[in-house]
C-alpha cells in the first residue's frame, strides 16, 4: 500500500517552524508530557509541540487522554476522530482559542448573493478547465455540469466495458440500490465526504456553509467533494465492477489508496483556502476571541475594561505517526 498522503518523518518535527497541517495517529496512545503531545507505541514515541499542530486525526487503534486533549483545545487545535486513513470523518472538536477568521469569511461570501454566485461559478470553473463561466446562470452550470457527467458515464462504461444504465441512489444509505457501479460509486463518494468533512474542519470552516448545496449540515463539504468525484470516486467505481470486486469496503480501501498515491489532502487544503480567501482579497482576520463593538468592529477579549492571540494557519507539512500492525506488536 503506498505511504499515507499527509506522511513525513515524526522526527522532522523538531525543524519545522510554521505550524503544521495535520498530525494523523493510528494504532497509538497520546498523553501529554508539560507543553507536548505524546504519541506512544510499541515502535516509537514521539513528542509534539502542541502548538505547532493545525489539527490532529484520530485513526483506527488511538486512545487518548483527558489531559492531551485539553492541551489541544488550548493550543487551538482541530481534533478530528476519523478512519483509517481518513476516509471517514466521525466526530470533530474544536478548542476556545480557536479562530474563526476563515468562518466569518465563510459567513460573509454565502450571505451575499453577489458574493456567493462568485464562489459558486468559481467551484464550477474548476470543474470546467479552459471554460468561460464568470456569467453563466446556476441553472445555466447544473445543466453543464449534468452534461459533463453524462458524458464521463459513457466514457467510463466504454473504457471499462462496464454496462451504464442510469444514477440510482438512496439517500441514507449509499450501499442500498441499484447496480454494481452505482453502490461503489456512492460507497466512493461517502468515503470522500468524510475526507473533505475532516479538511474543512480542520481549517476552521463551517461543513454547513454551503455555497451550491443548501439545507444540510454538511452542505460545504458536499461542495467541495464534487470538485473531485469524476476525478477519483466516478473511474474507481467502474474500474472496481469491471474487476469484480463489489462490496462497500472495496471502495473504500481503492479510495484510501488512491488518495495515498495523490496526495489529494493537501490540494482540498489549498483549494478550500483558496476559495474562501483568495489571493488579493480584501479581509481582514480578526484576532482569536475577540470582543464585537458596533463602531470600532472587535477590541481585544481578556481585558478588564473598568495579547493579542492569533491562530497559526494551516501549512503545507503533514505528518503521520502509525503504529506497529497487530502481528507485529510482539
Amino acid at each position: 500500500m503506498a505511504d499515507i498522503w499527509w506522511k513525513a518523518d515524526p522526527h522532522d518535527l523538531h525543524r519545522l517552524v510554521d505550524r503544521v497541517s495535520s498530525v494523523y495517529v493510528e494504532r497509538s496512545h497520546l498523553d501529554r508530557d508539560d507543553n507536548a503531545v505524546v504519541v506512544i507505541n510499541r515502535r516509537e514515541t514521539v513528542r509534539i509541540p502542541a502548538a505547532m499542530i493545525a489539527v490532529v486525526l484520530l485513526g483506527p487503534g488511538t486512545r487518548v487522554t483527558h489531559g492531551a486533549v485539553r492541551l489541544l483545545a488550548d493550543s487551538g487545535t482541530a481534533v478530528c476522530w476519523v478512519g483509517e486513513q481518513g476516509v471517514r470523518m466521525y466526530a470533530a472538536g474544536l478548542g476556545p482559542s480557536r479562530s474563526a477568521g476563515l468562518l466569518h469569511r465563510q459567513a460573509w461570501l454565502v450571505t451575499r448573493p453577489k458574493e456567493r454566485l462568485g464562489v459558486a461559478r468559481t467551484m464550477y470553473g474548476m470543474r470546467f478547465p479552459g471554460e468561460d463561466v464568470a456569467k453563466a446562470t446556476m441553472q445555466q452550470l447544473r445543466g453543464r455540469e449534468g452534461s459533463r457527467f453524462k458524458k464521463l458515464y459513457q466514457e467510463h462504461s466504454r473504457r471499462t466495458g462496464v454496462p451504464w444504465n442510469g444514477r440510482v441512489y438512496k439517500t441514507g444509505d449509499a450501499f442500498a440500490a441499484g447496480d454494481d457501479v452505482n453502490r461503489l460509486f456512492s460507497a466512493g463518494n461517502a468515503a470522500l465526504y468524510g475526507i473533505c468533512h475532516a479538511v474543512v474542519v480542520g481549517l476552521g470552516a463551517s461543513p454547513g456553509l454551503g455555497f451550491v448545496h443548501t439545507g444540510s449540515a454538511i452542505s460545504f463539504v458536499l461542495d467541495v467533494a464534487d470538485l473531485y468525484k469524476a476525478e477519483f470516486t466516478l473511474p474507481l467505481a467502474f474500474e472496481l465492477t469491471a474487476s469484480g470486486l463489489t462490496e462497500e469496503r472495496d471502495a473504500r480501501v481503492a479510495l484510501r489508496d488512491r488518495i495515498a498515491e495523490t496526495g489529494l489532502l493537501g490540494r482540498i487544503v489549498t483549494d478550500v483556502k483558496a476559495l474562501l480567501n483568495p489571493p488579493g482579497a480584501d479581509f481582514d482576520t480578526p484576532e482569536t476571541s475577540a470582543l464585537w463593538d458596533e463602531q470600532v468592529g472587535t477590541v481585544s477579549s481578556g481585558v478588564n475594561w473598568a495579547s493579542d492571540v492569533s491562530s497559526a494557519t494551516m501549512g503545507e507539512r503533514h505528518i503521520a505517526v502509525i503504529g506497529p500492525e497487530p502481528e507485529q506488536a510482539g
